[in-house]
């Protein structure tokens, strides 16, 4: 390998080395500040990608402590893009979040008659199932045990409880397609 190749491959490793060091550190540093973890990542990569474009890392060697200095301080300034790219833009609600000002939230007649329909459907069929097999849907998603929580108490596999909680919603979603045809 020639000189500047080995060079090269040196480098890069440095920077492999780096981003494995100081990306978790860096992107929770941004995350507490942003408060959104999407931002603090793209905020991270960005960081990253002008560490390389610079000439800081192709330096003699530069320590490990300043490079995580140079990247805490390229993190904090694309914050401060973003806050004020933020407050440039405004305030931008979320549909979902305004949609209980736009819309009654109290349901129609026809849509509580329907919900009750549904209620009632889902409660046959879940009445029908085997009981291990209703046992493990209601245990998952109302007590909210994991798979292996609910094979414990049921003393059956974990695979098992899969199957259990695949079988119920399958039978629950095809009742449901049935009454509405």
């Amino acid at each position: 390998m020639t000189s500047i190749g080995s060079e090269q491959a040196a480098a890069a490793s440095d920077l492999d080395a780096i981003f494995r060091l100081y990306y978790q550190e860096l992107n929770r540093f941004a995350y507490r500040r942003l408060g959104d973890r999407e931002a603090a990542a793209d905020v991270v990569q960005d960081a990253f990608v002008r560490y390389i474009a610079s000439d800081f890392h192709q330096q003699d060697a530069p320590s490990s402590a300043s490079s995580r200095f140079f990247l805490l301080r390229i993190v904090s300034n694309l914050m401060i893009d973003v806050a004020r790219r933020d407050r440039r833009r405004g305030f931008h609600a979320n549909l979902e979040d305004m949609s209980e000002h736009l819309v009654d939230p109290a349901p129609t007649a026809d849509r509580l008659l329907e919900s009750r329909e549904d209620f009632l459907q889902v409660k046959r069929t879940l009445d029908a199932l085997p009981a291990k097999c209703r046992a493990a849907l209601l245990l998952n998603r109302i007590e909210g045990l994991t798979h292996a929580q609910i094979a414990q108490r049921l003393e059956v596999s974990p695979s098992m409880v899969s199957k259990y909680i695949i079988t119920a919603l399958r039978r629950c979603v095809n009742s449901l397609a049935e009454l509405h045809g």
